[in-house]
């Protein structure tokens, strides 16, 4: 028996060496061990009567709707042609400095990721867009094409991702604590690739040259640039979101009509960004429609194209993190907002329609059916004590906390090359997870830290899935560019892989920060107030001791009997012997209880 949870983990791991897909490797290998260890009697045959209430408790889990919900707010996104307008407009932000195709790749990445939690669907639209406009101004093609697969994995970390949702389900915590402990860490990655991309630049400029002249659209009549009203209008969107920031407490006593003396943070947050967004639209909006003239070209096309995700960003996951809806509805309002934006730009219709709800349809049915087969392989390891030999393997490595959480990583950074983040998250997370929390460690930040390394099992070399993405759509044969006219090399396998090594080692850094700095993930989480339990006994012990016994019952229901003296009952008027009123008559008398005691008391010594 005590052998049987290691050879089932090795015959997984034949399965899968076989090439066989690993939901069903999952579940015939859950099978088959099963039944084995039931010929054998160490397992009851009663166990496998348990799998189809887990099955059916699979398809009742409302969390899990989510998932279908983001994707297909994603993919009506991206194939609205929201992904080019993005690119195309920050790309003419940026474009004057040098890097500055690079840092538009980065910042619309970062939004694809916060609008479709789809790496393949953001990995393939940018480079369809990106990579021959990269290839045409001369970038280097290593950096150009790992930025652009190292900015679609961003979809990783950045809520709403789906891996988030998968973690937040394995590890029985809310989805909107996920997110909001990724926050932070998403902004964080991104900001190492823009200062990778900085350092590139300006120590090898060749590498990552500024856009020409003649490239820049979005110019005035008189020639200039038109960065001035940006600048204006930007400010003017900042000094909005930082006024709504420090008089949220006063606006919600205005609204609710009593005293407001605090509001949380991540309301504030949310609250601000919404009104700066507005507030721009707002003017944009008014100066085109009174012909004001006040805004350039390129201060109302960032507007128009940027404010209506940015919007729908933030009304979907500050829904969530304000706990106004769960992330399924909120997954349905980014579903119903992606269709609305679609409408609007006129690019909705029954083709778009298809193309998205098929997509939705296979991403959603691969999750489930992997699902279903590492609750048959969970069933069956479960019985054999599985779960207690690999918290024995795992609570003995040296280092405590940093140690389990150095081995964890590098097994699954390594693990990472054979499997995808589905398959790591339905395997590996619910055997990890018991342990973190036998170890104190904080779910929500062992998820989010998994998350990120997970991140490199789209990039690293020889079988990262966003290479793969990338190298279906990048150009493999010479070809003529249509603006310039000159003759574009291809783009070879191996600039691929190099191109992928310094941001793998980027996210590993990231890995290594939130090791060591857990308060990046947990900062902005509601902090739980845990109750010593040994405080409690100790109190409940040197309590005083109080009389608690019942009133004398009546007769007839084993009173004394009628011969001998019996106290009158406080209803009949008798008084004490010394005269005074009987304690139950005495004004505000009542019996101690002994649980407020103890709450009381947990007050005082939390204060």
């Amino acid at each position: 028996m005590s052998n049987f949870a290691p050879i089932m983990f090795a015959g997984l791991i034949v399965f899968l060496l076989l090439g066989f897909p690993v939901a069903f490797s999952l579940g015939a290998c859950g099978m088959f061990f099963g039944f084995v260890g039931i010929e054998l009697g160490l397992l009851p045959e009663a166990l496998m009567q348990a799998l189809p209430l887990r099955i059916f408790g699979i398809m009742q889990n409302e969390t899990l709707l989510a998932i279908p919900f983001f994707t297909l707010m994603g993919l009506i996104l991206e194939r609205s042609g929201m992904a080019e307008d993005l690119l195309e407009t920050i790309g003419q932000v940026f474009g004057p400095m040098r890097g500055g195709l690079a840092f538009a790749v980065i910042f619309v990445g970062a939004l694809l990721a916060a609008t479709t939690g789809v790496v393949a669907a953001s990995v393939i639209s940018m480079g369809l867009i990106s990579l021959p406009i990269m290839l045409r101004y001369g970038y280097d093609r290593r950096l150009a094409t790992g930025i652009i697969a190292a900015s679609g994995t961003l979809a990783q970390i950045i809520p709403p991702s789906l891996v988030l949702i998968i973690m937040a389900d394995q590890l029985g915590r809310s989805v909107g604590d996920m997110y909001k402990g990724a926050f932070v860490p998403g902004f964080i990655l991104t900001g190492l690739y823009v200062g990778y991309v900085a350092l590139v630049a300006v120590v090898f400029p060749k590498r990552a040259p500024a856009l020409p002249p003649e490239a820049r659209a979005y110019r005035e009549s008189n020639g200039s640039s038109g960065y001035p009203s940006l600048v204006v209008l930007m400010a003017i969107s900042t000094l909005v979101a930082v006024f709504l920031a420090r008089h949220m407490a006063d606006i919600h006593t205005w609204l609710e009509g009593h005293e407001v003396t605090s509001v949380p943070t991540d309301e504030k947050i949310v609250a601000a960004l919404c009104g700066a967004v507005v507030v721009a639209f707002l003017i944009a909006a008014g100066n085109r429609a009174l012909k004001l003239g006040l805004l350039s070209k390129l201060a109302e096309r960032v507007t128009f194209v940027l404010i209506p995700p940015l919007l729908l960003i933030f009304l979907v996951l500050g829904t969530i993190f304000l706990g106004i809806a769960t992330p399924t509805e909120g997954g349905a309002m980014g579903a119903v907002g992606a269709m609305i934006m679609a409408i609007l730009r006129g690019k909705l219709n029954m083709s778009l329609m298809k193309q998205a709800l098929n997509a939705t349809l296979k991403l959603s049915s691969f999750v489930m059916f992997i699902l279903v087969g590492a609750t048959v392989f969970s069933l069956v390891f479960q019985g054999v004590d599985g779960p207690r030999w690999v918290e024995h393997l795992l609570t003995q490595l040296p280092g405590g906390q940093v140690g389990f959480l150095i081995a964890v990583n590098i097994m699954i950074f390594f693990l990472a090359f054979f499997l995808d983040f589905f398959e790591l998250s339905f395997i590996v997370i619910p055997l990890l997870g018991p342990v973190a929390d036998k170890l104190g460690i904080d779910l929500i930040w062992f998820g989010v830290l998994l998350a990120v390394n997970m991140q490199t099992s789209f990039m690293h070399p020889p079988f990262g899935f966003a290479l793969f993405y990338l190298r279906s759509v990048a150009p493999d044969k010479e070809y003529t560019d249509k603006v310039t006219g000159q003759r574009i090399p291809p783009v070879t396998t191996m600039q691929i892989y190099w191109g992928s090594v310094p941001f793998v080692c980027i996210q590993l850094i990231m890995v290594a920060l939130l090791i060591f700095f857990p308060g990046l993930v947990t900062g902005g989480l509601d902090k739980v107030e845990k109750v010593d339990m040994d405080k409690v006994t100790n109190m409940l012990e040197n309590m005083p001791s109080q009389d608690y016994s019942a009133p004398p019952m009546p007769p007839g229901f084993g009173a004394p009997s009628s011969d001998t003296a019996a106290p009158a009952t406080p209803g009949e008027g008798a008084s004490a012997p010394d005269g005074s009123a009987p304690a139950a008559q005495q004004e505000g008398a009542a019996a101690p209880d002994p649980m407020q005691a103890v709450q009381d008391a947990l007050k005082q010594e939390n204060k």
